[in-house]
């Protein structure tokens, strides 16, 4: 049986960002599309990538592609597939489908095509609820299967319990830290951090530490997978975040955000080089050492408010950066033109729209000041 092609779901805007992260990471990158990387490789490359990459939202295996014209077509070709080379009997699964430019419209009609013809040829319960999830796309006539190998979306490291208010995830923000030039080696510092996520994406990243450490996966379910083998790869990623000064800050005018900032930078063990502090944004001085990144993900009135006083807080951010922040480059992820306007900062032409939950956003940068 050839090796199954791999797709990794990603935030829209980011894909060529994911591209990069998994070609440094050894990945065989195949392509890029709306939404997405596809990657060769078997299933120990899909633990992997569940385990090492941090901006994929989830990692889809393909199994099988077949043409379908109608429902009966659909179901008939179906009852052809070896199931059993990838999921277990026993074990419940169910089945989403998206049906574009085909002749098959009704997604849910499909779905119930697929659930059937699994049910009936391996013996596998169906549940609204199974962790085990095939996904079936079809596009031009052409059904395309693949079976979730993530489960939870990837953002969801048990690690993170407290958030505040319009958290950003943490596959996005990583790949915000790539694209502001972060290599793991400067400082960065985020002056209206909430619960934390840059700072401590980028001393995780700094510390080599695998992304999906502390969770589980849902191709341990697979029929494919191999205890014995995941348990190596584990351990093969194993690391400990290097003692040293701090070298990632964050601050926040929430005391609470503070709180579960630094809560959250313990359970990610890397404490010891993250520093967190209330503080206004206007008295944000930089820490001693060399110049390096400040990266903000500011309200901009989307979820948490209204935009007026968002000016006000703009402007004191960027009277901040201006006076005291000399050779720092700056990094903003706004939907808000205006808003960026108002820091008077110099900023280059964005980037690509990104969907941030519904809102698209961009991410403005400065060289150094």
């Amino acid at each position: 049986m050839s090796e199954p092609e791999l797709f990794l779901v990603t935030h829209p805007g980011l894909e060529d960002f994911l591209a990069d992260e998994a070609r440094e990471k050894g990945f065989g990158v195949t392509g890029t599309i709306p939404g997405g990387v596809t990657l060769s490789g078997g299933w120990s490359e899909a633990w992997r990538a569940n385990l090492r990459l941090r901006g994929a939202t989830r990692v889809l295996v393909r199994l099988t592609s077949f043409r379908a014209m109608h429902l009966a077509q659909l179901d008939k070709r179906a009852r052809k597939v070896p199931w059993g080379d990838w999921l277990r009997p026993d074990l419940p699964f169910r089945v989403e489908a998206t049906c574009r430019k085909s002749r098959i419209y009704h997604a849910g009609a499909a779905a119930q095509r697929i659930e059937r013809a699994v049910s009936e040829t391996l013996g596998a319960p169906l549940s609204k609820d199974a962790a085990i999830v095939l996904k079936l796309r079809i596009e031009d006539d052409l059904a395309t299967l693949s079976v979730d190998t993530s489960g939870a979306s990837l953002h969801k490291r048990g690690l993170k319990q407290a958030v505040a208010k319009a958290p950003m995830r943490e596959t996005m923000a990583s790949l915000l830290l790539r694209a502001a030039g972060f290599d793991g080696r400067e400082t960065v510092l985020d002056p209206m951090c909430g619960s934390g996520t840059f700072p401590i994406e980028a001393a995780e990243i700094a510390s080599d530490l695998a992304p999906g450490r502390a969770r589980a996966f849902a191709f341990e379910t697979l029929a494919t997978f191999d205890a014995t083998g995941w348990e190596a790869m584990r351990h093969a990623h194993d690391r400990v975040t290097p003692p040293g000064p701090p070298r990632f800050f964050g601050s926040d005018r929430d005391q609470g955000a503070v709180r579960m900032a630094g809560e959250n930078a313990t359970r990610a063990r890397v404490s010891e080089i993250i520093r967190f502090q209330r503080m206004d944004v206007s008295d944000v001085a930089p820490p001693e050492g060399r110049p390096g990144l400040v990266i903000a993900n500011p309200p901009y009135g989307g979820r948490i408010g209204a935009k007026g006083p968002l000016h006000a807080l703009h402007a004191s951010f960027g009277k901040a950066m201006k006076e005291r922040f000399r050779g720092w480059r700056i990094a903003l992820v706004t939907s808000e033109p205006g808003l960026v306007k108002s820091t008077g900062l110099p900023f280059a032409e964005p980037g690509p729209f990104i969907d941030h939950g519904g809102i698209r956003v961009r991410l403005y940068q400065t060289g150094p000041l």
